[in-house]
């Protein structure tokens, strides 16, 4: 007891004072944020103005933006190169059209004449030409006559791969009529062609149909030629 007594005396309990565990874990002591924000640099600044703008304006016209500001424009031919190829994909959808008259119309030989030859290329080739067009004063019927070109063969394309899976729908008359349209249209479009440039087209595409027929009719003599000499061999 003594003992004790010393001890309380000589360490008594304000002297040392005991730390108690905090039992409450689930509530720590708030945190003191700074109510003043650190300043900004004009940098982040004109960041900033530059993104709100950005946010605000469509992607599809930034896209266009930077495209009219960044992407230079592919330079023409001259109209002569474009006109006798437009010619000629005047004959290759009038020679579509009657292999249409056939009693059982390929159809998917016909889509395959779409895409082959100067017709392969004809969307750019009008393209071309309706922007010549343009620079003359005749931009907005040119523009039209190509709307609907496309249009029509688009729908004619679709009508042969409809008529090619035995689609009732898909009739031979309503193709014609599309074909009807895509003619008149390119016809249409050839009007805003300065007549020279016309003129000398039309030689151009009509020397090369001569030249491809003749080639036609030489391969097929070939093919005949050994027919004949068997015959004669024969005989």
């Amino acid at each position: 007891m003594a003992m004790a007594r010393v001890a309380t005396t000589l360490f008594p309990s304000t002297a040392f004072p005991i730390k108690q565990p905090n039992r409450n874990r689930s509530n720590p002591p708030p945190v003191r944020c700074s109510s003043i924000a650190p300043p900004l640099s004009r940098r982040s600044v004109s960041i900033s103005i530059l993104l709100s703008h950005l946010l605000l304006i469509p992607n599809h016209a930034i896209a266009a933006n930077f495209m009219d500001k960044y992407v230079k424009r592919k330079k023409l031919d001259p109209l002569e190169a474009y006109v006798p190829a437009v010619i000629l994909s005047q004959f290759q959808i009038k020679d579509l059209e009657k292999t249409l008259e056939a009693d059982e119309p390929q159809y998917d030989s016909c889509r395959s004449l779409l895409r082959s030859g100067p017709a392969a290329s004809l969307r750019i080739n009008i393209r071309a030409v309706a922007q010549y067009a343009s620079e003359n004063g005749n931009g907005k019927s040119a523009s039209d006559d190509v709307d609907q070109c496309l249009r029509a063969l688009e729908e004619l394309d679709s009508l042969l791969l409809h008529a090619s899976r035995k689609d009732p729908g898909a009739s031979v008359k309503s193709m014609k009529a599309q074909i009807v349209v895509a003619l008149d249209s390119l016809e249409g479009l050839l009007k805003t062609v300065p007549p020279d440039v016309l003129d000398k087209g039309k030689a151009i595409a009509d020397s090369y149909r001569n030249t491809e027929e003749e080639e036609e009719e030489e391969a097929g003599s070939q093919v005949l030629d050994p027919q004949l000499k068997q015959l004669q061999s024969i005989l």
